[in-house]
């Protein structure tokens, strides 16, 4: 992932001061982009001073040949030819080194905000965009006293295996069991279907992706606070952390040519997920929320530059659909610039209501990444126009339709009645027809004692 540098020079049309605002918004480094403009510079001088050695070279051997041809010593000639041609391959060898190091500097700026992100710090600025409840505009949502946590919903229908989980697996580790299984799957098959019936294509990738090829696509913190590296006899790999990261890379190296005939592709991913969750010690400990597998059903698209936004749009509106069909109170919250990855021009977070808990938790996440992923993956779109001197690259962007697991928390908490769980109704023909599950157990006594 990486901006284009030459949006950093002001001599080849770039805009520095946007780029520094940009940085500024985010609250990252201003003077990361003056470094990268100062590498640019001395790369294209050792770039220059290898043009000139070269036509040094050219009119040495032009020198060398008339000797030859005249039969005369180009003793002192050949000499200087030798000296030359050390001189070229140590300076090309800089300029290589010179503009690894300055791409490798380049890519920890940040893609440029879009112009409709809050600007701010903290969170806590987040925009609430709209929000949504099943019981219509002055439907009002409510902390409530007299239900069950998620956890102790799935608990009482032996969905889940808590303990089991943790002695196999170790922190956050856990097992489905019974219906828990059959719920975690009527999610994943309504929310691939669902995105069917808009078009999308259904696509499962490999768990597992190559280093070199992970780097072009993850942010490199991620790398130690997100990614399992998995060693084995060939190269080191790393479990992806959500299907986008090898989706995004799915058409790596290729070009669209007829962009207004090949685009847009739309793909819905589903993958299971894992997550170190360093950052996270101690948040959302309760059953299955927050955990290090799980299965997600992802949106990612790729458009040309000019639709980027409007795909945007289209896929936030499919993630609030597929919420209201599950009846399932939200709100959409714009995030802000200082909260964005370095990908994201534009974030939009759809939180979903827990009424045990009285709070908005995060179900679903929608980011414009433009052409800041395809540019380091080469994904290359449209034939040059005339005038043109940059490459052009589609523009990518990702969405999780539902992370099943998390997703299953909300739906359990919400639709849970004193007798036990009302299965909503999208998901019955996947359950079965069932549309109702009754508490097959009690909880544990250590639960009942806290209950009290």
């Amino acid at each position: 992932m990486t901006i284009e540098i030459l949006d950093l020079i002001a001599e080849k049309g770039g805009n520095p001061d946007l780029v520094k605002e940009s940085q500024k918004k985010r609250g990252e480094s201003v003077e990361l982009v003056e470094e990268v403009i100062e590498m640019y510079k001395a790369w294209v001088k050792m770039g220059f001073e290898a043009n000139q050695l070269s036509k040094q070279l050219n009119a040495n051997q032009k020198e060398i040949t008339a000797k030859k041809k005249a039969k005369e010593d180009a003793t002192d000639l050949l000499a200087t030819k030798a000296s030359i041609d050390a001189q070229i391959v140590a300076l090309k060898k800089q300029v290589a080194e010179q503009e690894v190091l300055m791409r490798s500097k380049a890519s920890t700026i940040g893609n440029i905000v879009g112009p409709k992100v809050p600007v701010s710090m903290t969170e806590e600025d987040n925009v609430t965009v709209r929000t949504w409840h099943p019981e219509g505009p002055n439907g009002k949502v409510e902390k409530k006293a007299d239900i069950l946590p998620h956890h102790e919903v799935m608990l009482r229908l032996d969905m889940i295996d808590m303990e089991r989980g943790a002695k196999i697996s170790g922190h956050r580790g856990f097992f489905l069991t019974n219906d828990g299984m059959d719920l975690n799957q009527a999610m994943i098959n309504y929310g691939l279907d669902f995105l069917r019936k808009k078009e999308y294509r259904k696509i499962q990738p490999p768990f597992l992706m190559r280093k070199d090829v992970m780097a072009k696509t993850a942010q490199l913190d991620q790398f130690d606070e997100e990614l399992y590296k998995v060693t084995g006899d060939e190269d080191d790999k790393y479990l992806i952390a959500t299907s986008e990261q090898p989706i995004s890379a799915f058409h790596s190296d290729e070009w669209f040519e007829s962009p207004e005939k090949q685009l847009p592709i739309k793909y819905a991913g589903f993958s299971t997920c894992f997550r170190k969750e360093a950052g996270s010690s101690g948040k959302d400990t309760w059953g299955i929320f927050r955990v290090h597998q799980f299965e997600k059903v992802e949106q990612f698209c790729l458009t040309e530059p000019e639709k980027s936004w409007e795909m945007f749009e289209t896929m936030v509106a499919n993630s609030e659909e597929f919420y209201q069909s599950l009846g399932l109170p939200y709100r959409l919250v714009a995030i802000v610039s200082g909260a964005l990855n370095l990908a994201a021009a534009q974030k939009y977070d759809l939180e979903a209501w827990f009424p045990f808990q009285g709070a908005y938790k995060e179900l679903v996440s929608t980011s414009n990444c433009t052409d800041y992923q395809s540019r380091r993956l080469e994904v290359r779109c449209g034939l040059k126009k005339q005038g043109e001197t940059r490459k052009v690259y589609v523009h990518m962007l990702n969405g999780t339709l539902t992370a099943t697991e998390r997703s299953m928390c909300c739906v359990v908490e919400n639709w849970q009645t004193p007798e036990g769980l009302t299965i909503p109704p999208p998901l019955r023909p996947y359950m079965q027809g069932r549309e109702f599950l009754p508490w097959v157990k009690e909880l544990p006594k250590s639960l009942q004692k806290k209950a009290q």
